[in-house]
């Protein structure tokens, strides 16, 4: 990474402007009932449940070919790189983050800069993919977000000024942050805001954690890799899973991965975080025999302890870096309540929300090679002779035999966030099609060096798409429709009680297409890659749809001959808002 001396400069400017917006406090009422209220948006998923379903329907199949923008926001300077924030509006404001660890907030009304916070970033930072960042989180008076150097930030929702700041861990072994926090109830401490990390590729241990909102400070830490020992009121706790050693081999747990990287979800209904953790360290898997309990797993915890509730683990010893992170969607069917989510293993899980037991999987790209199948027991039955060689065997001991795996490492599914609609009791996948080419290697640890043991070449499964918006029923797994797109997917999606599904691609394009058919009624062109997910809420009794341009993200970084593809797409840094026009005067 260049030089960020350049960056050392924190400012929080701001903006007089006319009829300035009424700030009020986010309660955590307003939080739990975010996705039955319109006016706003305060949670990422527009619900605790992360469903991305509003119920709006001002603009919908019939009209929202008159979609027009009401406004653009430039987010300015030579800071542009990838945008995958999700806004949050409240009151007549809007919140955004951005790349390189900064957050406005903008009168949405206008589109213009209340203030911007910059944060200090200093030399050395370690972000696996890209200068990300996904969103902040609205608590009280203030606004939270995470930072590239691991630190969580409180800052007032008026003024931009810090109220408090607090290190997550040390950035030089790894750790960073670039995932929404999550705000969950507590009966004994408040409301809670709940972080996870990043840095599994540096072979970090994956933990979440909790802290008072109004102060900061650590109520709870669980670790994400068995055998480590949570906290809780600054006390040790419980040890994540049974025993050490159960299912890691050695000392490998100690440095084992499990990166909460993409953040959690909060059901009120069973009162239970879900969080995915990421791929186990190193990536040779041959050095870790075992399950390697909890990394690439959905877990549940108790929001008044970090005690693990329920664990259910979609690649047991994976070794094509199958992260288990993507986002766990609960919803209810047949008297049921099931959760959803879509791994970056390439097979789609439904599973019993309230104790994790395993409902149904199926694929939902095309030509998996690593798995057969998924068993009746919720574990995958491997292709053997897909998993890359052990190093050990080869000649010379530096190269173990290749592989082609599909899906890539990048997943049938990565941080992009599906959307579910309890309208049509569809979800919509933001899904790619690629493989790799992939091979291990031996490697030790050390302390803020890559840890992988792997090599790695991504390719394109078909010559015509990566990228393919697909309709999952969740109770067959069928494929109802899908929308191929050249490039790959990589922001997110958005569905509506006016029909409509809103989801951005890298080649520029905002689309709204037919909740059932898949048919596209509408697209805008924003100039640069959309990598993030779109909202909408209603404002002045208007219906307002928001989404966040500019391209980056792992993509250009990480993807091999896919990465060729899209050389030529420019980066960007605009805030899109969209509404249907006004009657214009009688002639």
């Amino acid at each position: 990474m260049k030089s960020l001396k350049w960056l050392a400069t924190a400012s929080v400017l701001a903006l007089s402007v006319c009829a300035a917006p009424a700030f009020a406090d986010v309660s955590i009422e307003d939080i739990v009932n975010d996705a039955k209220t319109t006016n706003d948006v305060v949670t990422a998923g527009l619900g605790g449940q992360a469903q991305r379903y509003s119920p709006l329907k001002s603009v919908n199949k019939d009209n929202v070919g008159g979609l027009v923008p009401a406004w653009a926001m430039s987010l300015g300077g030579e800071k542009m790189r990838g945008q995958e924030s999700q806004p949050l509006v409240k009151d007549g404001v809007m919140y955004i983050t951005g790349s390189y660890s900064r957050i406005w907030a903008i009168d949405v009304k206008t589109g213009r800069e209340l203030w911007q916070y910059d944060h200090r970033l200093p030399e050395g930072i370690l972000p696996c993919c890209d200068v990300v960042n996904r969103g902040a989180a609205l608590v009280g008076k203030t606004v939270v977000f995470g930072t590239l150097d691991a630190k969580l930030v409180s800052l007032d929702q008026k003024t931009g000024k810090v109220v408090w700041t607090k290190e997550i861990d040390d950035f030089k072994g790894g750790y960073s942050y670039t995932a929404s926090p999550l705000i969950v109830p507590s009966k004994a401490h408040g409301p809670l805001i709940v972080t996870g990390v990043s840095g599994g590729e540096f072979g970090i241990v994956g933990r979440v954690e909790a802290r008072k909102a109004e102060t900061g400070d650590l109520v709870w830490s669980r670790p994400t890799i068995e055998g480590h020992v949570g906290t809780l009121n600054g006390k040790p706790s419980t040890m994540t899973g049974d025993k050490v050693n159960a299912s890691w081999p050695g000392d490998l747990w100690k440095t084992g991965g499990g990166a909460t990287w993409l953040g959690g979800t909060y059901d009120s209904d069973t009162n239970l975080i879900f969080m995915g953790t990421g791929n186990p360290a190193p990536w040779n898997s041959h050095m870790r025999p075992g399950d390697n309990k909890w990394s690439c797993s959905r877990i549940a915890l108790d929001p008044e302890t970090g005690d693990i509730k329920w664990g259910y683990q979609t690649t047991p010893n994976d070794g094509w870096d199958f992260d288990g992170v993507n986002e766990v969607v609960a919803f209810d069917a047949d008297g049921k309540k099931l959760a959803a989510t879509a791994d970056r293993n390439g097979f789609f899980y439904v599973l019993d929300r309230t104790n994790g037991k395993y409902v149904n999987a199926t694929p939902f790209v095309e030509k998996i090679t690593w798995a057969k199948e998924i068993g009746k027991d919720g574990r995958p039955v491997y292709n053997a002779d897909n998993r890359p060689g052990d190093p050990k065997g080869s000649k010379d001991g530096k190269k173990g035999t290749e592989v082609f795996a599909i899906p890539s490492f990048l997943g049938g599914k990565n941080q992009q966030p599906m959307a579910y609609s309890p309208d049509t009791k569809l979800f919509y996948v933001p899904a790619n099609e690629w493989g790799m080419n992939i091979h291990n290697e031996p490697v030790t640890y050390k302390k803020g060096a890559a840890y992988l043991g792997a090599g790695f070449t991504i390719k394109p499964t078909f010559e015509d798409h990566i990228g393919a918006l697909k309709a999952i029923d969740p109770a067959t797994g069928k494929i109802v429709w899908q929308n191929n797109n050249k490039a790959p997917l990589w922001g997110g999606v958005l569905t509506t009680g006016g029909g409509l599904v809103f989801y951005g691609t890298p080649e520029g394009e905002l689309k709204a297409v037919d909740d059932a058919t898949g048919k596209e009624l509408w697209s805008f062109n924003t100039g640069s890659g959309v990598v993030a997910p779109p909202i909408t809420w209603e404002q002045d009794g208007e219906q307002m749809v928001t989404v966040i341009s500019g391209w980056g993200g792992a993509v250009p970084l990480w993807g091999g001959e896919v990465a060729k593809t899209v050389a030529n797409l420019n980066q960007g840094g605009m805030v899109w808002t969209f509404k249907l026009p006004k009657k214009v005067a009688a002639k």
